[in-house]
């Protein structure tokens, strides 16, 4: 049997967001290179790291809105369906979009981990390279296991080129286009 890839999926893209559509409300799909994937529902620590991070957003950057699980159009050729848990973009970016996104104009997406055994493959690699072939100009993985920022910069040929790893508690600059500044402290009362 082949291994489901972006070249050889397990369905079609609309097959896919059909059945995405009739999902109950208890689970969230995405279709990441060519396969199903099933995104746990977030604890009360991932979502209340995704509210501080909201809050710097806002506090830093008022004309940019950053969207929770907004669906985005991934991958090489727009072939994947993918739910970051943010998607930072001018306010009003994602109106009349629909379900599922063109990422053209997103600044940054985010991505908490969640404790599952998918995490590593789909929060650390799928996900952020998907990210990178759509050429989103900032991947931030918010890495609970390693309690660390791991910013993802510079998309090249479907990569990020970048990447800079910071403890709990540093200062972290969010390059450009985001241009934020994050103060961490708070994050080391979520840790491990």
């Amino acid at each position: 049997m082949t291994p489901s890839t972006a070249e050889h999926p397990q369905m079609s893209v609309e097959d896919f967001e059909e059945l995405a559509r009739h999902a109950p409300e208890t689970v969230t799909l995405e279709f990441i290179n060519g396969k199903l994937e099933v995104k746990p529902v977030p604890d009360g620590d991932h979502v209340t790291i995704f509210m501080w991070l909201l809050r710097q957003c806002m506090r830093h950057r008022p004309e940019l809105d950053l969207h929770p699980e907004q669906g985005l159009k991934v991958g090489a050729y727009r072939k994947g369906r993918a739910r970051p848990d943010g998607s930072l973009g001018p306010v009003g970016h994602f109106a009349g979009g629909g379900e599922w996104a063109d990422p053209v104009g997103v600044l940054m997406v985010v991505e908490v981990t969640s404790h599952d055994s998918g995490t590593d493959r789909r929060d650390r690699i799928e996900k952020r390279d998907g990210h990178a072939q759509a050429e989103i100009p900032v991947h931030l993985l918010i890495d609970r296991d390693a309690n660390a920022l791991v910013v993802h910069s510079d998309p090249q040929e479907g990569r990020y080129a970048q990447t800079v790893s910071h403890p709990y508690g540093a200062t972290v600059e969010l390059p450009d286009p985001v241009g934020i500044t994050l103060e961490t402290e708070r994050l080391k009362n979520y840790a491990l």
